[in-house]
């Protein structure tokens, strides 16, 4: 078992009014990809928020506690949310979903990198912190070239490799990577995975995926954690999440995705996500849940051991698991998902 580098305990985020993450538990293990999944307003940007100690107003911790740990030279530091700010970069790195929001327009991308690395690193010259770069560029299999181009000389693909080339250039513990292929095509998509993928194996570091494309989660993803109404519902390793969904949600999720051959009508979620200001009472997807039974409408349900490292915040699934099945047949219908 992996080392926890990263744990969150009863984590209650609000924003003026709204409970923006509410009793989040999670756990972050050293050499893993852990991918984080759910509709729009989940909770996911806040999540990253929290595990990158990006706390500003009007954003407020309520409750709960984050720790972390630092390794450096044999010597192990504990950081806390306050700590987390001053190690950015080199601890924990952040690739935005939006490349051209990192760098600026009217410099060439070496100057961006110059700029960084004598920021960052002990350097006697800027030729000296360009070296560095050149360096790491090679390293990630990236055309020299790139350095004396402006941003938007790139493609959107090209810009998401050299973001993602900055963000892991101090070799951090853990990256964020906040939707790293939005927008691109299947073919970019591809490339861009298979470099995070090789910065992974390369560096034994930690990332934390965020990403609609649950297709991408299969094939990069070693947990998943899926979130619903700014609270996690269900967490597992990748091949469980897909080869036995326990929470309603998401089964609905997995039986959203095409496959090849399959021309039946797929089902999504019936209704809309709740709003954040306006929660339901008990659990947060009763209202579109079609197995919902009187207690779902009353309380929260804690989580749920349906296997072995496989927790469900689900009433159906407190007799472990067993009902939980019966409840995915329902909201799906069809089998697991690549069944």
């Amino acid at each position: 078992m992996q080392d926890i580098i990263l744990e969150m305990k009863d984590i209650e985020m609000t924003f003026p009014g709204v409970k923006a993450l509410g009793r989040v538990d999670f756990t972050l293990r050293s050499g893993q990809i852990h991918a984080l999944l759910g509709e729009n307003g989940a909770g996911k940007s806040t999540l990253i928020k929290v595990i990158y100690g990006h706390i500003n107003p009007p954003l407020r911790l309520v409750s709960g506690e984050i720790r972390a740990e630092m390794s450096d030279n044999g010597q192990v530091s504990v950081l806390s949310a306050k700590d987390l700010p001053k190690v950015w970069w080199e601890f924990i790195s952040y690739v935005p979903q939006g490349a051209m929001s990192v760098f600026n327009p009217v410099l060439k991308l070496k100057e961006t990198y110059r700029d960084f690395i004598s920021s960052h690193v002990n350097v006697k010259t800027r030729d000296q912190a360009l070296e560095i770069a050149k360096e790491h560029i090679v390293e990630l299999g990236l055309p020299l070239e790139i350095l004396e181009a402006y941003p938007h000389q790139l493609s959107g693909g090209m810009r998401q490799r050299v973001t993602i080339a900055l963000a892991t250039l101090l070799k951090p513990s853990v990256i964020i990577a906040d939707e790293p292929t939005t927008a691109l095509d299947v073919v970019v998509q591809r490339g861009v995975v298979q470099l995070l993928k090789a910065i992974q194996a390369r560096l034994a570091n930690t990332i934390i995926l965020v990403t609609h494309d649950m297709g991408v989660q299969a094939n990069l993803a070693d947990r998943v954690g899926i979130m619903y109404a700014g609270k996690i519902v269900e967490e597992s390793t990748t091949d469980k999440i897909f080869g036995q969904p326990g929470h309603p949600y998401t089964r609905y999720l997995i039986e959203s995705l095409p496959r090849f051959g399959d021309k039946a009508t797929r089902e999504s979620v019936p209704g809309s996500p709740p709003s954040l200001a306006n929660l339901p009472n008990g659990c947060p997807f009763h209202p579109r849940c079609p197995v919902a039974i009187d207690i779902c409408t009353a309380e929260m349900p804690p989580f749920f051991a349906m296997a072995s490292d496989h927790r469900v915040a689900c009433w159906l699934a407190r007799e472990g698991g067993s009902h939980a099945a019966g409840c995915s047949d329902t909201a799906g219908g069809r089998g697991a998902a690549g069944s």
